[in-house]
């Protein structure tokens, strides 16, 4: 279980793509948490603002704000999980580069398969991602054409 300096400088160089791609998907999942939050700010403050005005029966307004946000949160939410599984696959991928290498192990296969495994989830996030940009917009389309027709 030697390993030589010149073995760890190679699988060094094999890492260095995975960890950049590590860089962006902490981004995304930067991005992602920052609009959930936003998300959790405005049900939070549609609620209180019920609650202050002693309603009894939300208006319709109010439940339909409520339950897009609901569905955009559910969409971050998967986007997350995505995001976050993509992130533990590259970090498997990087540990059985060096495992692979220090036991001369053939992880070939396995390494790409759980490469391609993390972009699958990566894309399903961006996915997820638009998703739930569309529906917000949609959403703002709507109370814009309310608003013209009032």
């Amino acid at each position: 279980m030697e390993i030589r300096m010149g073995e760890i400088g190679h699988i060094i160089q094999l890492s260095i793509a995975p960890v950049f791609l590590l860089t962006g998907v902490g981004t995304n999942m930067l991005v992602l948490t920052n609009r959930l939050a936003r998300i959790i700010d405005r049900s939070r403050m549609l609620e209180e603002k019920m609650e202050a005005a002693g309603v009894t029966e939300p208006d319709e307004k109010l439940l339909a704000e409520l339950d897009v946000l609901f569905r955009r949160a559910q969409r971050i939410n998967r986007a997350i999980t995505l995001s976050t599984t993509c992130a533990l696959l590259i970090c498997v991928v990087v540990a059985a580069l060096f495992v692979g290498d220090a036991l001369n192990l053939r992880l070939g296969s396995a390494i790409a398969g759980l490469f391609v495994l993390a972009m699958v989830a990566l894309t399903m996030s961006f996915v997820f991602l638009l998703r739930e940009i569309l529906l917000a917009t949609e959403f703002l389309n709507q109370q814009r054409k309310h608003h013209q027709q009032s």
